[in-house]
């Protein structure tokens, strides 16, 4: 059975909610977001730097959100939630996939660091300001792809795990704006979806 090394409020829910979604059995290891867990040597076996999530499948060990859904889909589910190679929407499912790890999740790490992880006194506002500035930017060209859509290719897919989930945290940290409907709208379709409220009532 597949075992899922979490963490509330990280990226690990990204993995839960494909879980759920493609209903497959899972033992889940619940973790404390905390060094105590996560820096503990039990878990920097699994992780050398201490990181969720991580998935065991029998003798597979694997770290990297994106790494792990891919695994998964391709080892459980026979390519379900993609589009097959030889689909016109192939290389937009790839794009948005890989859109969030490169484009939203680097400004919201930081502004996540400097509106809660750091103490007042290390907060930096400038810092934080240019953060916000480039996440805005860079959930635009998200919004403008959403036109006329339900989810980022048309059907839901992997990309929307991926880009859904970071999208879901923008808008919880107050990031995504009134003149992007496209995407206001999209997040509340996502947290509909019955998978994502069980994983993230899990969280």
């Amino acid at each position: 059975m597949l075992k899922l090394h979490f963490a509330p409020q990280s990226r690990a829910g990204r993995i839960l909610w494909l879980l759920e979604e493609l209903q497959l059995p899972y033992e889940l290891n619940a973790m404390a977001f905390h060094p105590k867990d996560l820096k503990s040597d039990e878990h920097r076996e699994r992780h050398p730097l201490g990181r969720i999530p991580v998935l065991d499948d029998g003798d597979v060990s694997i770290y990297e959100s994106g790494a792990i859904v891919e695994y998964v889909l391709a080892r459980h589910k026979d390519g379900g939630l993609k589009p097959g190679v030889d689909s016109p929407m192939f290389p937009e499912y790839l794009q948005w996939f890989h859109y969030c790890e490169g484009m939203v999740m680097p400004p919201m790490n930081t502004i996540v660091v400097h509106t809660i992880l750091l103490p007042e006194d290390r907060r930096a506002p400038v810092v934080l300001g240019q953060a916000q500035r480039l996440l805005n930017k860079a959930l635009h060209p998200v919004n403008e792809a959403l036109e006329g859509r339900d989810y980022l290719i048309g059907d839901f897919s992997a990309a929307d795990i991926m880009l859904g989930h970071a999208c879901f945290m923008s808008n919880r940290m107050g990031c995504i704006s009134d003149d992007m409907p496209n995407l206001k709208a999209y997040v509340e379709r996502i947290t509909a979806r019955p998978a994502f409220q069980t994983a993230i009532n899990m969280s």
